[in-house]
């Protein structure tokens, strides 16, 4: 197992006293996020990403795939139909498939004709259709997850990468279905993830908070008024998702990036999934991987899922490669993407998926 270490990087009113001291609790939590925040993200001198097309996807071929209880999953994808492999990208709570926009930017070229690439939503986030309050769970993402699988690779090894939610969905779905994984997965990608025991620390914590207690109160309350008030609901969730995405500088560009994904992901879906992330234990799926070749990638600074859930996960998996990004917190992906690409080209070398011709620089994104 190998460590790798980046080098150089360093509510609306609702009715009554109660509802508004939610209100006014969730507020001055904000206040404290918004602090915590500025000691740990700080806009870059030079903004390198001020000129990126952050609209690759659209430009993807779009589908949709249509889960058991009838909730549209949009996708997208790229590279050869006929690629020996294909690589399925799943994305993290209140995110969307963009968030791996440097993934499909740079991979595509790098992998060419080897590799098709697929995307897709989760339900209740991006394009995808608006899911039951019951079926927000991570099990019912990692069944969510078999259906991309059957609907858009018929045939041929498939590698999985998944981010935060999106890794917990891999797991669930490898519990679930060991026999899938044991005929069709060659290899799996696990970014800022855990397999359980995310209760005592990260998210679960950071959601432990006035600020989003409030929040919870009012959109169980008046959903309707909480979604017609985006703009103040947004002031107090997104602190919380946005301060724990980035440590250390970053391109202002790329910061209003993140923000958007967040700020479009309805308010409702947040909600029905926060009880779902505190209640994941996908411990039964490590297993079914232990045979496989795994990445476990994860920042130091990461509040959302502390790297000690990466390094626990990369103990249970012998197979796997360790990757600490030591600048890096929850949205290491989007803010080291070479470091993160080089990884996921080592995942597929290691699965035989595809032939080591890079050199050692390249490899370590130099």
């Amino acid at each position: 197992m190998r460590q790798q270490k980046p080098a150089g990087h360093r509510i609306t009113v609702l009715r009554g006293g109660l509802a508004t001291a939610g209100v006014v609790g969730a507020l001055a939590g904000t206040h404290a996020l918004r602090r915590m925040g500025a000691r740990v993200l700080w806009p870059a001198r030079r903004d390198e990403y001020r000129d990126e097309n952050f609209a690759l996807f659209d430009d993807d071929r779009s589908g949709a795939v249509l889960t058991e209880d009838s909730v549209r999953l949009a996708t997208r994808e790229c590279g050869p139909a006929d690629a020996p492999v294909t690589v399925i990208f799943v994305h993290g709570f209140c995110n969307t498939m963009e968030s791996f926009h440097f993934q499909r930017r740079d991979l595509e070229k790098r992998w060419s004709a080897r590799a098709r690439l697929v995307f897709f939503d989760l339900r209740g986030h991006g394009g995808s259709g608006t899911p039951t309050t019951e079926s927000c769970t991570v099990a019912q993402l990692g069944r969510d997850l078999a259906a991309v699988i059957e609907a858009c690779v018929s045939t041929g090894p498939v590698i999985l990468v998944g981010h935060s939610l999106g890794g917990m969905a891999i797991l669930a779905a490898a519990a679930q279905f060991p026999e899938l994984f044991a005929a069709r997965v060659i290899g799996i990608g696990l970014l800022s993830t855990a397999a359980a025991e995310v209760t005592s620390a990260g998210i679960a914590q950071l959601l432990r908070h006035p600020a989003v207690d409030g929040f919870r109160f009012a959109v169980h309350t008046a959903p309707a008024l909480v979604q017609a008030g985006r703009a103040t609901t947004r002031h107090v969730i997104a602190p919380i998702l946005h301060v724990s995405s980035y440590h250390g500088p970053v391109s202002s560009t790329l910061s209003r990036f993140t923000t958007m994904m967040i700020d479009r992901t309805p308010v409702e879906t947040i909600v029905k999934f926060l009880k779902a992330i505190e209640l994941h234990d996908e411990s039964a799926a490590l297993p079914t991987l232990a045979h496989l070749p795994v990445l476990v990638l994860g920042g130091a600074h990461d509040l959302v899922i502390p790297f000690r859930n990466s390094r626990a996960l990369a103990a249970a998996l012998p197979n796997s490669e360790l990757v600490r990004l030591d600048d890096a917190a929850h949205m290491a992906h989007l803010q080291y993407p070479d470091i993160v690409n080089a990884a996921l080209d080592r995942l597929l070398m290691r699965a035989g998926a595809i032939e080591q011709t890079a050199t050692e620089s390249e490899v370590l994104g130099g």
